[in-house]
């Protein structure tokens, strides 16, 4: 035992008090990084299926939606 160190018995070993607190805050920083990381954003949005009666008005939808994204 050194001097001025507490040491604590875990599972069969002697662990210095300062190890025990250095994995508390560690464990508590990833548990609130992880808390307020937050969801995952996906990257990529899929565009429902264009049920168009003729290959004219499924074109028009297309073009139509091209501009629609271009103005936002």
């Amino acid at each position: 035992m050194a001097g001025g160190v507490a040491y604590y018995t875990i599972a069969g070993r002697q662990v210095g008090g300062h190890y025990l607190a250095m994995g508390w805050l560690a464990t508590m920083v990833g548990g609130v990084y992880y808390a307020t990381s937050g969801p995952k954003k996906p990257s990529v949005t899929a565009a429902p299926p264009i049920n168009a009666s003729s290959s004219d008005e499924a074109d028009f939808i297309k073009k139509f939606m091209e501009e629609q994204d271009k103005k936002h």
